[in-house]
């Protein structure tokens, strides 16, 4: 729990606050951008920007708190979070991707997300393992695959496989023994159609197994690819390469060779483009800053 004691200067005055154990992982800035910000911070560290005010902005603040992986944000009052608990999986794209919420510490708060499919459901990476979560995925027809996108965000996987039955997907290079029992283990870097919906495109960089899901117009990213959270631009990072800039390159690159209008990534902020034509573009003006240096 967030300690009041441990408050962070610059929160705005008020019920809500961040206290020092934040770890920079974006999730309250993406839930409620209204209330959370790290602009004006030193550390990057998330703090709150105003103090949430109308019922709907209380609710987005307290959908944050349920979702922080490392339970950061607290308030001084006692509000009834049940309706935040009950938002989660939310709606984020077309009429059937969801937002899981409930952010791991081990993954460090990576994005979950929930495709709803009359041939099963797929969860994209794994959220903390939370039981009002589990009910409502059940609720929503539950899980038959759990796409891993990279060995990062893995986080709760066997509790989602054991509690929902869902076969895990992961690339073979990226299977470490916690990951060993895996179910389905991608090889090579050829596109994998896992369904008529489903492509599994390997992306290696980040990590030599990365792989990206593409669902219609749809593509879940890992840490493969974002929106930056404060130009809006779409972005990839040297920083944050953990096995060959040049492959990852090469893996943006590739992506040209699909269609889609949506990047949902495991951090960073999701990116939409107004058009197939316009992701192209801007995926070419990414490659080339990518070729000339990042």
């Amino acid at each position: 729990m967030a300690r009041l004691a441990d408050r962070l200067p610059e929160n705005a005055a008020g019920d809500f606050y961040v206290d020092a154990t934040c770890i920079d992982c974006g999730t309250c800035r993406e839930i409620a951008p209204e209330t959370f910000s790290s602009e004006a911070s030193e550390t990057d560290q998330s703090y709150v920007l105003a103090q949430p005010t109308s019922q709907g902005s209380v609710k987005r603040a307290l959908m944050a708190l349920v979702a922080c992986p490392t339970a950061s944000i607290g308030t001084r009052s006692k509000p009834d979070a049940r309706p935040a608990i009950d938002a989660f999986p939310e709606l984020v794209a077309r009429d059937d991707v969801y937002y899981c919420g409930f952010a791991a510490e081990s993954s460090f708060g990576a994005r979950s997300y929930l495709v709803r499919r009359a041939a099963g459901n797929v969860l994209v990476d794994s959220p903390r393992a939370a039981r009002p979560l589990f009910g409502r995925i059940r609720e929503l027809g539950g899980a038959s695959i759990l796409f891993l996108t990279h060995r990062d965000d893995v986080a709760d996987h066997e509790a989602y496989a054991a509690e929902l039955g869902c076969a895990r997907v992961l690339h073979r290079d990226d299977v470490t023994r916690s990951t060993a029992r895996v179910e389905r283990k991608l090889e090579g870097d050829e596109p994998v159609r896992l369904a008529e919906d489903l492509i599994a495109i390997p992306v290696p960089g980040h990590t030599r197994g990365s792989a990206a899901l593409l669902f219609h117009e749809v593509l879940f990213t890992g840490d493969h690819l974002w929106g930056e959270e404060r130009t809006g631009a779409l972005h990839a990072s040297r920083s944050v390469c953990w096995y060959s800039w040049a492959a990852q390159t090469r893996s943006v690159e590739r992506l040209l060779d699909f269609s889609f209008e949506v990047i949902l990534p495991g951090h960073g902020a999701r990116y939409r483009a107004e058009s197939p034509a316009a992701m192209r573009r801007a995926l070419v003006q990414l490659v080339t800053a990518m070729k000339r240096g990042g």
